[in-house]
């Protein structure tokens, strides 16, 4: 993955409906409001966008790839995540199946970091995500919300096949330090695993 800014710009406000932005954070910003930002980070070398399936069900990655379909895709990280509890159960591969609505939506043939949103069942979703490295559709991946021992069990599964958890994403603020009273802001320094907090001003 290419050099990454120090800072993500998080989308999980952006868009309406379930888990959008007026649901979550009581307000209903879309394309019009979020031009000018996106194109101010952009100048300003924040480059490195999160999003998820699941901000919006698909609202927060469409107003996003609306501004990223304008950039040459090697100035712009894209951030993305696959959320077990809208999983497709009907499909043979289902984070494959969430992956490629992201790749679709975005235009692109491939998602510089992808992570398993939530650890509903470490054993039966982590495994997926090695394929997804190995075909060149994601180039890196990460895991989100999960404890130090499902961090752990997600690095073994993945290792095993010479896949590796690039990052940990949880929620951190000088508030809430549950990630640095369990030790994995630790293990992550250890295992040279890249933290990233999400909600830093407790929205």
């Amino acid at each position: 993955m290419k050099k990454q800014p120090s800072i993500a710009l998080g989308t999980w406000s952006w868009g309406k409906g379930m888990a959008g932005g007026d649901q979550v954070f009581g307000n209903n910003v879309g394309v019009v409001e979020l031009r000018p930002v996106f194109e101010e980070a952009m100048k300003n070398g924040l480059n490195l966008w999160d999003s998820a399936v699941v901000y919006g069900m698909g609202d927060s990655e469409t107003i996003l790839s609306s501004f990223t379909k304008g950039c040459r895709r090697e100035d712009v990280l894209i951030s993305t995540k696959f959320t077990p509890q809208i999983a497709d159960g009907t499909a043979a591969d289902p984070v494959a199946a969430m992956c490629e609505s992201s790749l679709s939506r975005f235009g692109t043939d491939y998602i510089d970091m992808y992570w398993i949103h939530n650890p509903a069942d470490v054993e039966r979703w982590t495994p997926y995500l090695i394929q997804l490295v190995k075909s060149g559709k994601v180039r890196r991946v990460g895991v989100s919300n999960h404890n130090l021992s499902q961090i752990k069990r997600a690095e073994e599964i993945l290792s095993a096949e010479g896949v590796h958890v690039s990052a940990v994403q949880n929620h951190y603020s000088l508030l809430y330090r549950s990630s640095e009273k369990a030790g994995i802001l630790d293990y992550c320094k250890e295992n040279g695993i890249d933290f990233w907090a999400y909600m830093v001003l407790e929205q």
